[in-house]
């Protein structure tokens, strides 16, 4: 009974002295920015016209059907969606991945280019503020989301339009027409991507008991760099059912500058000065060498002379 009590002792004391995962602060990124978020049913034409300032943020979770936590995290952005701040893209993580069959290597390895590696849960608002874990500062996940939904992304007066028609059930054309400032796409490339989109999918073995998972991207295809166009794109399958969605995502990612060599004069002259300073060195050693052997020579031939 006694070592029984120790056993219950210890494991209460480790709960209650345990340490907290802290919260992590939302980090700003350097990736330029997302925007965007119209979408379509795949088996819909559809056409839409909508002013820049009226987007909902676009949000990138990085999640897993084993993750606990993600289930806090999710559950969160869903109330905020229902505000209408905000559009949700799930990646699932794939790369070395067992447990969870939504994923794609494809895009968890652009995930991790982008925005590096990292365990689920993370969310990215719009390309640009990142928050890993599911801890927060704030009153609630939904307190701290919401502000992060609402960051102005400083678009201006502009306008996106998006149009979806299928021509059949695994294929259809996009078309959009971005109205935006110049001064938005200085020292920056636009990339024009439809993210084919799984409104849900059922998984039952899923460890963290959410059963049915939303809004899982199956596919991100490259439209361009154009501000319109009209390309036809393929339409993966789908995990299960029939609810597939087409958006249209925008980035604006900054040129990265080439680092340029900064060689001091300084720097070139102290490079220049070291074989002189070798060459004098080499000098100085061996002169001081010969006297000391001179030297030696002339004690030695001293203490003979008197030994004799």
């Amino acid at each position: 009974m006694r070592p029984a009590l120790t056993v219950f002792a210890s494991l209460m004391f480790f709960a209650l002295f345990a340490p907290v995962a802290p919260a992590l602060p939302a980090e700003s990124l350097d990736e330029g920015m997302m925007f965007g978020g119209q979408w379509s049913d795949v088996n819909n034409t559809t056409t839409d016209l909508s002013n820049l300032t009226d987007l909902p943020a676009v949000v990138e979770v990085y999640t897993a059907t084993w993750c606990e936590n993600c289930v806090d995290v999710e559950h969160a952005l869903d109330e905020v969606q229902e505000a209408g701040l905000l559009e949700q893209y799930h990646i699932h993580r794939a790369i070395g991945e067992n447990q969870d069959p939504f994923g794609s290597e494809a895009i968890d390895a652009r995930w991790n280019a982008k925005y590096g590696q990292n365990a689920p849960p993370a969310v990215v608002f719009n390309g640009s503020m990142k928050k890993s874990g599911s801890v927060t500062d704030e009153a609630s996940l939904a307190d701290e989301f919401t502000g992060l939904a609402n960051t102005d992304l400083a678009l201006g007066a502009g306008s996106t339009s998006f149009g979806w028609t299928p021509t059949s059930t695994n294929s259809g054309t996009v078309t959009w027409n971005l109205d935006i400032d110049a001064v938005h796409l200085e020292n920056s490339t636009l990339n024009v991507t439809a993210w084919v989109v799984e409104a849900s999918a059922e998984f039952e073995e899923g460890s963290n008991g959410l059963g049915t998972y939303p809004h899982i991207v199956l596919d991100i295809v490259s439209l361009g760099s154009d501000l319109q166009g009209s390309v036809a794109i393929q339409i993966p399958e789908a995990n299960d059912g029939d609810d597939l969605q087409v958006h249209l995502i925008y980035e604006i990612i900054p040129v990265a500058e080439e680092p340029t060599e900064d060689v001091s004069i300084e720097d070139s002259n102290d490079s220049e000065s070291v074989p002189f300073l070798t060459t004098f060195t080499t000098i100085t050693v061996l002169l001081g060498a010969a006297w000391a052997r001179s030297n030696n020579v002339n004690q030695t031939g001293r203490r003979g002379h008197r030994i004799q």
